[in-house]
Order: structure tokens, then sequence, then C-alpha cells
């Protein structure tokens, strides 16, 4: 009978209830099951015996065989330390204590055989060894240990109070002997076969006692597969269900409103791209089901067009629409936007954020509910439990990572059968984060830019160039141009950034002085008012510079503005300077950005340079991106918790990662309720997974 997985770890030999206590606080182990997905960090090689004349300078971590023949106390400035004298049949070398002496002479027997690893240092002539791992040879060949080690994960408070990682091992083997090394086997053969899969008790087992290195990596493969596979079979399956149960309001047809627009009032000509996702939109927006949809797209390639004609499709099948962004700045410019695009076709509008007056909200609150206003844009006001729809049939969510799941799944009970759903971000993110973190949503990407926009000329420049900056800023001005000066903010509050900006401005307007140029300053501390009032000015070109702190970064739109300057460049990452470096070549000329920093940078801030000057590829930033920082901190993925993993790495193991997904996709494709007989492992593992909760649920 195999042990049950799911029983507490206070049970298992050699843990008893302090030790749990500390497992469960600093480790999160509350089962058998978390102690057996504790993997480890690292290995240590202990397929080798050193013999002493074999030792090299290095700072490798060896182990030798060996006798201790005697010991000796040395003085030093504090106390003294413990030197033992150790040799096997090729040399002799020393081992050195700094504490615990005493119960190290009471401890070791002399003259008998044993096994000591640790780092190896050479001093006044002979090797020593700090503070050794020991192990009379007669124990170490007994041991279930394997040959090489694995190093698990800890904290200072655990190896404090004496949880070292041999306790680690120690218990690990323990319940390897309890469960007699027998798991339950979670994959199909089919796979196991096609793959060739280590079998599950065989992978947990290399995983933490590797015989060698080839069965190793043979095991970390078949964990990794499957954690992977697991995540992409319930966001695909989860798709599957959600298009069959989840019925969408089927807008039937494309009528006046979209027609006319199309026809008669298209600003411009849509690229192919658009094309291509207002057609995705459309098939969707047509079938029975809900449309969940992520419309990918680099600053300025146009996705608001793309929103906008999506809503008229809405409107034409006598449904509402609205449109909820992150910020006030972000939707008020939404509002103008799709207010001028709409501006001969006879529909309303409304505008609902936090500053919205209350007279303004209760005509907006009645309007909606008798179903006048056709489309209302909004910040998070649009969540309040007041705002009631008559018919919301499309909600779209610009920026979506900056709201809350919460927040998101209010937008649903909205009305009685949920609207369909269009996100879009101008964050690209990477394919491989995409599978992960939006599986469960159909992608579009709006890949090209309009015509006749520039590619926007990047440069890193020093300090020390900042008068030949200052000349250049100075010709731009000259040409009728605008300017951004951009100080990075860390925190609202920093006392340290506000005085660069202070400091930047008053150099600024030392070296373009009033009344020939007129500068707005725009900062965190300003009422919002106060604000509004300089960004006004900007945006009407009555001034030429705008000095600011990152409010720019997403929605101010300045045809005329050409030059981005973004000071301390190495303090923001790349996602903040490609958003940044969108806000200009917004219009036909040559648009610059220039990041200015000092000689002091770090790697990672050289690296981030050096991809904003070689490319303007978003996707390809954002590949950069994730190596840099890791998948949690770009997405906020903390609050979808898909990101947990427990063994694989979305960045590394991104080619396992598309084979789980392709695997999963073909599976569900020929059996998508898993109702084969070979398909019965799969089904009872992801029910399993689902209810331990191992694969968290989150609302897209």
């Amino acid at each position: 009978m195999s042990v049950n997985l799911q029983t507490p770890i206070d049970y298992l030999k050699g843990v008893g209830p302090n030790r749990a206590d500390l497992l469960r606080s600093e480790l999160g182990i509350h089962t058998y099951q978390d102690l057996i997905n504790l993997f480890p960090n690292r290995y240590l090689d202990r397929t080798k015996y050193y013999k002493i004349s074999e030792l090299q300078r290095n700072s490798a971590e060896v182990q030798i065989v060996g006798k201790i023949t005697g010991f000796k106390e040395v003085a030093q400035k504090r106390g003294k330390r413990l030197v033992g004298k150790f040799q096997d049949d090729t040399g002799t070398m020393e081992l050195v204590w700094f504490r615990g002496q005493k119960w190290i002479r009471d401890s070791i027997k002399l003259n008998t055989p044993y096994v000591i690893f640790g780092k190896i240092n050479w001093y006044n002539g002979v090797f020593n060894m700090p503070h050794p791992e020991l192990e009379l040879l007669s124990e170490h060949k007994q041991n279930l240990r394997s040959s090489m080690q694995a190093v698990y994960p800890s904290t200072e408070k655990l190896a404090n109070k004496g949880i070292t990682n041999r306790v680690i091992s120690k218990i690990m083997q323990n319940l390897f002997l309890e469960t007699k090394g027998r798991f339950v086997e979670t994959l199909s053969d089919s796979l196991i076969s096609e793959l060739k899969l280590l079998p599950k008790s065989d992978a947990l087992f290399n995983v933490h006692f590797p015989k060698n290195q080839e069965l190793l990596s043979r095991a970390e493969f078949r964990l990794k597969f499957e954690e992977l596979f697991y995540i992409q079979l319930q966001l695909i399956l989860k798709n599957l269900i959600h298009k069959s149960k989840i019925k969408g309001f089927p807008f039937e047809s494309v009528g006046d409103y979209f027609n006319t627009f199309y026809k008669d009032h298209l600003p411009f000509d849509l690229t192919n791209a658009q094309k291509r996702v207002i057609k995705e939109i459309r098939q969707d927006l047509g079938s029975n089901a809900q449309m969940n949809r992520l419309l990918q797209g680099d600053v300025g390639s146009g996705k608001t067009i793309v929103a906008f004609m999506s809503m008229l499709m809405a409107l034409d099948n006598g449904f509402q629409a609205c449109l909820m962004a992150p910020t006030e700045i972000l939707s008020v410019q939404h509002y103008q936007g799709l207010q001028e695009l709409s501006n001969n076709l006879n529909i309303s509008i409304k505008l609902l954020t936090g500053s919205s007056t209350t007279l303004k909200r209760r005509e907006i609150h009645e309007s909606l509910e008798n179903g006048d206003l056709n489309i209302l844009i909004g910040t998070h006001a649009l969540l309040e439990e007041k705002v009631k729809f008559k018919n919301l049939g499309l909600a779209i969510i610009d920026e979506q990572h900056r709201f809350g799941v919460a927040q998101r799944s209010k937008l649903w009970k909205k009305n009685t059968s949920p609207p369909h759903i269009l996100v879009m971000t101008a964050t690209p993110i990477p394919r491989t984060l995409a599978m992960s973190v939006y599986g469960d949503l159909d992608i579009s990407i709006i890949d090209e830019l309009p015509p006749g926009r520039q590619a926007i000329k990047t440069v890193h420049r020093f300090d020390t160039n900042r008068l030949k900056v200052m000349r250049f800023m100075r010709d731009e001005i000259e040409k009728g141009r605008q300017i951004y000066v951009v100080y990075p903010l860390i925190q609202e509050s920093s006392a340290l950034d506000y005085k660069d900006l202070m400091d930047g401005y008053e150099s600024i307007v030392r070296e373009f002085p009033l009344p020939k140029y007129q500068i707005s300053i725009v900062h965190g501390k300003m009422k919002p008012a106060d604000k509004e009032y300089e960004m006004q000015r900007f945006v009407k070109g009555e001034t030429q510079i705008m000095v600011a702190t990152t409010v720019i970064e997403v929605g101010v739109n300045v045809p005329n503005a050409s030059v981005m300057i973004i000071e301390s460049a190495e303090r923001f990452g790349l996602a903040q300077l490609h958003q940044l470096r969108g806000r200009v070549g917004r219009g036909a000329e040559q648009s610059y950005c220039i990041l200015m920093t000092s000689y002091k940078l770090s790697q990672d801030s050289k690296i981030r340079l050096e991809t904003m000057t070689r490319t303007s590829d978003g996707f390809e930033i954002a590949e950069v991106d994730l190596k840099l920082r890791g998948p949690g901190d770009i997405m906020g993925t903390q609050q979808s918790g898909v990101l947990n993993l427990k063994i694989a790495d979305v960045i590394k193991d991104k080619d396992i990662l598309q084979d789980a997904r392709f695997h999963a996709k073909r599976i569900l494709s020929s059996d998508p309720s898993l109702g084969f007989p070979e398909h019965k492992i799969i089904l009872q593992t992801y029910r399993a997974l689902s209810k331990y909760k191992n694969i968290w649920n989150y609302i897209s």
C-alpha cells in the first residue's frame, strides 16, 4: 500500500512538532507531498575521492578519505583556533575549526578513517580545510546518499535552528524509505514512451539522490515537463470550457455604425495587421461563445481604432460597450480619441473617473441604465456598485496587468451574461510568458506600425556629453519641435528623486531662459489640477520643454514632440524605457530618444542600454527584460500564482514549455473531456491537482 502523501509532515521520522513548525513557516512544507516537491537548488558532485597529492589551488569543494592523527591549538588575535592533522597515503594537510572546538575534540576518533568534505585553502605552504563535513568511512558506505549530493533551499532561521542541508537530506531519505520510493504515476503510458520519459518514481528518486549526471538530467526533464504540461492542460481546458459553457451574446450582424465608419470616416488606411485583428475579433463576436481575447500591440501601433471598431459592432447589435483604463490621464485620452473618431456617427460617449462631479455621475448612471448612453470610458470608477448597464455587450480593458483579479471580475457581474472581453496591452509579452500567464486567452498581435512612421533614433550618452545634448535640444526647438526630459521616480515621496528633478529643472531653466523658452514641469507632488494645466500647455504647444517624472509614461499624445531625454536611464527597467520612448515618434518627423547615464553602470544596466539602442522591437525587448528580471516581476504574476513553479522555469525551460503545450493541445483536441481509457491517469492527476490547489485558478 502506498503512503498517503497528504499526511502532515509532523508524522515523518526525524521531524517532530518543532521542526514541523519551522518547515511550515520557513519553506511552506505542510505535507509529505510538499517535502517531495522541495527540489534541490544545486548539486555537489561527490563522485570522486581526491588524494591529498592531487589537490589544486582552486575554490572547488572536494572529498578526501584519510585519518586525523592529532590536534593542536593555535593562538590568534581573538581566542584560539583548533588545527587537526589529516593524512592519507600521499601526504598531509590541516583541518581548521574556529568554533565548537571542545565538541570536535570530544567527538572525533583519532587514527580512524573519515571522509572529509569542504572547500580547500592554501595557507603557509599547506592545504587546509576550514570546518569540514566529517563522516566515518564505515557510515559513509552504508548511507543511501548517492554520489551527487543535493543542496536544498534554506533560510537563515533554519540554519540557526540546526536544520542544515544534511538534516533535510536525512528526512528526505526517511520519506523515501517510508514510501519505499513508490509514487503514483501521473502521465499516460503513451506520453512516457513517446517522449522516453523516466517513470515518476525513478524521476523523483534521481532528482533527490541522483546516481550520475545523466540520470539527473532525465529526472529534471521529466518533472519539468509534467509541471508545465498540467499548467498548459488547465489553461487550454479552461479556454475550451469557457467557449462551450459561457455563452456570449452573438453579434449576428455588422451594421450601419461599422460600415458607415469604415467606408466614410476612417481617418487613415488600416494596416494589414489591424485588418487581421479586426477579423479575428469579428469571428469571436459572431460565435456563440464569450470572447476572451488579448490584443497586444506596441506603443503607437493603432490599438485604439481596433477597439473602437469592435465597439461599433456591439452598438450595431443593440449593445453598450465600455473601456476601462488604469489612470485618469489615459482614460481622458481614450475619451478624446474616441470622441474624435465618432464625430459624424451620432453616438453618445461619456467619461467617468474619480474626479467626475456628483451631478455628472447621476446623469451617467441614468443614461446607462435606460440605454441612451452607448459607450462609457473610465477608470476603476466603472467598477462601482452604482454603475449599472442596460445591456453591456463588450468590455475593453487597457493595460490589464494594472488591475487586480477581483477588480476585473467585477466587470463580469454587471450583466446577467458576461460581456465579451477584449484586453489590450502595449507591454509586449514574450511568447513564453503569454503561453503561461494568458494561456487561456486567445491572442491577437498588431505587429506593424502605421505607414509614414519613422523609426526613433536611440542613443546612449554619458553625463559628460551634456553640453552637446543641450545644443541638440536648442536645434530641435529652432525647428519648432518639443522635448520631454524625464527623471526617474522610484518612490513618489523619495526626497532624493525630487531633488534630482528640481536640480535638473533649474539647470534647464538656466540654459533655456524666459521669455524665449517656456518650460512645463510635472511631478507626483503636484495637485491633479496643476498637473493637468501643465500637461495641457505642453499639448497645445505653449511650452517647448516638458520636465517630468514618469507620470507621462502612459498616454500623453503630442505628435509635435520629437525628442525624449531620459535622465539616469540606468535606473529604469527596460519595459519602462521602451514605454517612454514610445511617447515620441507620433508625428511624421524624425524623432530621437537620448539615454543619459553616469559612467558607473552595472552589467544589467549595460545590457538594457545596449538593447534599447539596438532595437525598437517591443517583443525582442520584452524577451531580454524577461531574462533579466524573471517572470514574476514582469507580469506582477504574484497575483495570478500560476508561475509559482516548483522545478520548471518558464525562461530557461522555454523549449519544454512549448513541448508541453503542444502535447496538452494535441490530447485535448482528440479528447476534450479526457474520457478515453488511455487518458484516465491524466484526468485523475488533473482532478487531484485542482483539488489540492497545486495549480492556482485565476480569473482572466
